[in-house]
């Protein structure tokens, strides 16, 4: 099992940040290629022509590895998953005998773009909402999810888990369901990415888009997208110089070319071949794979699993563990807790965490410790406390 990596990062003495799914961190290696990356910036005659594609391409190659991608052409470098998710919607076909579902309460990143299709062309929007705080919520969702996907379904939109309490969808069992009807699967894969498994050679998204600055540690303005066979010949949303065909010929560039390169390069954001913030995604994302996220998952379940249960023992909620991953839950507090005096209490003991609908929203990583959870508990304990002095 992993042993604690918080030496690799410099959070401040005292301070328990249990906000990853916020943000994650810079690790000083990240930080370190950051600042390389700027120094280098100061004289552009030590900068050539082909480091506007060999880092770019080095990036694909490692997230490739992450997700098991046999085909690191698949990945395209994009500023944002709103820029890719945006990006597959664009090459989509709805019409108004056609429907996208997607999960209730998802984030806005991979709602608004469907939202804004649906209401051009006519289709419909199901949004499939959360049943109750209960046993077997997670498992419901689920089942709503494969209910709702009929053979006027035309797009699947969902994240591999739901950002504000962790609840882990079936991709497997939603993909089969999705290929039966014929509609793609997109994923925001930005909560997970790096911190669970997640084989593309085997679920077969038809896209998978994921932020860079969360559990793949990079820095903010640059997200990942994995292009599925259905997507490799449409039309990107800009038309950029770099994704064309023969584009690291600089002398011949006014040659003009129809033709892009390869695989999914067509979806690349233009400038995205920054020096300074792509030698941090790749520093990020070697630090990722060296973690391994099937050992993440291992190590966040052992310093959570005894603090879950004190948290449970208080009253709150917590979803089912086999309908959530071990990096992010949410706490949703038992009748007559506060959430804005258990906010200030958390703020006083100095543990990060969000706040997202009704839940507290709990991201541990290999870099918190016992004691960061414990503070956790001790916060919600002193919140119970102070309910139960109230109702004697």
């Amino acid at each position: 099992m992993l042993s604690c990596q918080r030496a690799r990062f410099q959070l401040p003495e005292g301070a328990h940040y249990l906000n990853c799914a916020y943000m994650a961190p810079l690790a000083r290696e990240v930080e370190a290629a950051g600042i390389a990356g700027i120094a280098r910036r100061r004289n552009p005659a030590d900068i050539p022509a082909s480091s506007f594609f060999d880092e770019a391409d080095r990036a694909r190659v490692l997230f490739a590895r992450l997700i098991d991608s046999p085909d690191p052409r698949r990945v395209a470098i994009l500023g944002s998953v709103s820029y890719g998710i945006a990006s597959v919607a664009s090459n989509v076909r709805l019409d108004a005998a056609s429907n996208v579902v997607v999960p209730g309460e998802q984030f806005p990143s991979n709602y608004y773009a469907w939202s804004r299709r649906c209401a051009e062309t006519g289709a419909s929007l199901r949004v499939v909402a959360a049943p109750a705080a209960c046993a077997g919520r997670g498992a419901a969702w689920n089942h709503r999810v494969l209910e709702a996907i009929d053979a006027r379904t035309a797009v699947v939109a969902l994240g591999n888990v739901h950002w504000s309490d962790g609840t882990l969808f079936d991709l497997h069992a939603i993909r089969r369901r999705s290929r039966e009807v014929g509609a793609l699967l997109v994923v925001d894969g930005t909560q997970s990415v790096g911190a669970l498994p997640l084989s593309v050679r085997e679920l077969e998204p038809d896209a998978l888009i994921c932020a860079g600055y969360k559990t793949l540690f990079g820095p903010y303005s640059v997200a990942l997208g994995y292009f599925g066979e259905a997507l490799l010949q449409g039309r990107p949303l800009e038309d950029n110089w770099i994704t064309r065909r023969d584009s690291d010929d600089f002398a011949g560039l006014v040659s003009y070319r129809d033709e892009y390169r390869e695989g999914a390069i067509r979806y690349d954001a233009g400038e995205h071949s920054s020096e300074i913030l792509l030698p941090m995604m790749t520093s990020a994302l070697e630090m990722v794979l060296e973690w391994r996220p099937e050992r993440v998952q291992d190590y966040c379940r052992s310093v959570t699993a005894e603090p879950l249960e004190r948290a449970r023992e208080l009253g709150y909620w917590v979803e089912d563990e086999d309908r959530r991953i071990a990096n992010l839950f949410g706490l949703r507090p038992p009748q007559g807790v506060s959430l804005d005096r258990l906010r200030d209490e958390l703020a006083r003991r100095q543990v990060s965490v969000s706040v997202r609908g009704s839940a507290i929203r709990v991201s541990p990583h290999v870099y918190n410790a016992a004691e960061d959870l414990e503070a956790l508990v001790a916060a919600l304990e002193a919140t119970a406390s102070e309910r139960a002095a109230s109702n004697a």
